[in-house]
């Protein structure tokens, strides 16, 4: 399994950065292009087990899969989501995004990711991943956040 943790301050208040993980698809588009449908499966009452189906676009080829939301916290200063899925069939993901409110147009954005490969033969594969793709995330996050 590999994991990455990576945090960047972000110069826009809390509610504004988690608009972008708690909000519309186009708000989710706006920091995750890739992910063209967002649809609400299954809603429990405090989110944590709530099921959505995400469609994710890579190249012409569509990935179809259920997001579980693992963890959740909607405080004024605190904010956390984990979700989980299974990409092709292949890896076991996890996203962890957790927003701690600095000062009013200042927050810090830490972001987990874990990728468990599900087959002998893609654990090759994450020999080479880095953490090229957390980085870019994490920039196109405060990029957005910073200019609303």
């Amino acid at each position: 399994m590999k994991a990455w943790t990576r945090n960047i301050e972000i110069h826009a208040p809390i509610e504004q950065v988690w608009s972008f993980f708690d909000g519309s698809l186009d708000k989710m588009q706006q920091i995750m292009p890739q992910v063209v449908e967002h649809k609400l499966v299954h809603l429990t009452e405090n989110k944590v087990g709530s099921i959505y189906r995400q469609k994710y676009k890579e190249g012409k080829r569509i990935e179809e899969y259920d997001v579980e939301t693992l963890e959740y916290v909607d405080e004024p200063a605190h904010k956390k989501l984990k979700v989980g899925f299974t990409l092709a069939h292949l890896f076991e993901i996890t996203a962890q995004y957790e927003l701690v409110k600095i000062q009013d147009h200042q927050t810090s954005l830490t972001y987990t990711v874990t990728n468990r490969p599900l087959k002998w033969f893609v654990k090759l594969f994450l020999w080479f991943a880095t953490d090229k793709v957390v980085n870019e995330f994490l920039e196109r996050v405060k990029k957005q956040a910073e200019k609303q």
